[in-house]
């Protein structure tokens, strides 16, 4: 195996967010113990994408107004395919079901706590937030998941990372806001959440908590270390919740959440599409062998949409 030096080292491409780069310390980390690598055989490349744009972030614009998922990807995989940087790190919930001709997604780190973080100066839950009050989200799911809940309330945009996003909070832009419970526990901010929102009560997002690491398919030097820190159980979960997603065309325009976790041998899948306003939510479950995981995708994707039926998804075209 050709390990990385530090006269050569292994550059890793990432966002500049402080939980982009604590991902992709974590890859660093994992690949030093493994390998028995020092740190300076590994370089750390940090990318701005379209989705980092300050003034994008600071007007709140709604990411499919802007080019969906792939404005957090479009500039590192750019950077992946000329041979500036030799791996990229992901959060996998941002990556599009389908890589750039000549990449390839198939190393995972071990999945973190798939749950939604409710966070609040002044209040403990959802259930505890009054009538009317102004809750702040850019996600379309979490945005279609609280208005078929609690559809009193008064939803905005509010985009940006952690940091700028309680930041909006001190200064009364809303009352309250959505973050993952895996990106705060990544970055040491667990205490941020008021509280956990268990799976029941807003199913996550496709892929939330996991990190995956992209490389060139040709690149056998990386992908021979990538596979000795990949975790084949992350892997398994995702290739059905990837599947269900691709088999329902999503993207930043459609509110879908999808989650499987192992029941014993077995995979628990399920899965939800709603409405933008969420005035319709349709959901569903599968539970399969670890071997029929994509099919099991597919095929709940092809439930929900039969349920859906025609016109379910007619308003992505406004």
């Amino acid at each position: 195996m050709i390990q990385p030096t530090a006269h050569s080292p292994l550059k890793i491409g990432t966002r500049g967010s402080p939980l982009a780069l604590a991902q992709a310390f974590e890859t660093r980390r994992r690949l030093m113990q493994r390998h028995g690598l020092s740190e300076d055989a590994f370089e750390i490349v940090i990318i701005k994408t379209t989705g980092d744009d300050r003034a994008m972030i600071e007007a709140d614009r709604p990411l499919k107004e802007v080019g969906g998922k792939g404005l957090f990807t479009k500039e590192i995989e750019e950077a992946l395919l000329s041979g500036r940087i030799d791996i990229a790190v992901h959060s996998m919930k941002d990556m599009p079901v389908a890589q750039p001709e000549g990449l390839v997604l198939d190393c995972y780190l071990p999945r973190e706590d798939v749950r939604d973080a409710f966070v609040s100066r002044d209040h403990g839950s959802i259930a505890d937030l009054p009538e009317g009050a102004v809750v702040g989200s850019s996600s379309l799911r979490r945005r279609a998941q609280l208005a078929n809940r609690r559809p009193d309330l008064k939803l905005v945009q509010f985009r940006g990372n952690v940091q700028t996003r309680l930041k909006k909070l001190d200064e009364g832009v809303a009352t309250a806001t959505f973050l993952a419970m895996a990106g705060l526990n990544r970055l040491g901010m667990a205490r941020v959440a008021r509280s956990a929102i268990a799976p029941e009560d807003m199913l996550p997002a496709v892929a939330q908590g996991a990190i995956g690491i992209e490389r060139r398919l040709d690149d056998g030097a990386a992908r021979d270390l990538l596979s000795a820190i990949h975790d084949g159980p992350t892997g398994e979960r995702l290739g059905a919740e990837r599947a269900f997603l691709a088999a329902l065309d999503g993207s930043c325009e459609t509110p879908i959440a999808g989650l499987a976790v192992h029941d014993g041998d077995a995979l628990w899948l399920r899965g939800e599409i709603l409405r933008p306003d969420g005035s319709e939510a349709i959901a569903g479950e599968r539970r399969c062998a670890v071997s029929d995981a994509a099919e099991a995708g597919q095929d709940l994707a092809r439930e929900l949409l039969a349920q859906a039926g025609a016109g379910f998804f007619d308003w992505r075209q406004a």
